[in-house]
């Protein structure tokens, strides 16, 4: 069952990476809150505290409207999305 969500993990953020990206790109925090709070709730789901923890203040600052903060922390987010979905490819 673990491997079926991890692999919908994989496969759901195909398309909300992207769309991430484009609304940090586009100052658009709204929509942006919602991706990356979906994202903090999957991973919080499967166990990936530190990814998390990042989404979360992603979350906190989309919500205030602080572009500053999510740019300049959006390659932490980046990092840490990217090491875990390393893990998990090589996983399943």
């Amino acid at each position: 069952m673990y491997n079926e969500t991890l692999k919908t993990f994989i496969e759901e953020n195909k398309s909300r990476i992207p769309r991430i990206k484009d609304n940090k790109e586009k100052n658009n925090m709204k929509d942006y809150s919602v991706d990356v709070h979906a994202l903090k709730s999957d991973c919080k789901y499967l166990g990936f505290r530190k990814l998390a923890e990042i989404a979360y203040n992603h979350v906190l600052k989309s919500k205030d409207n602080d572009v500053n903060y999510v740019k300049e922390k959006f390659d932490e987010l980046m990092n840490e999305y990217n090491r875990i979905s390393d893990i998990i490819n090589k996983y399943l």
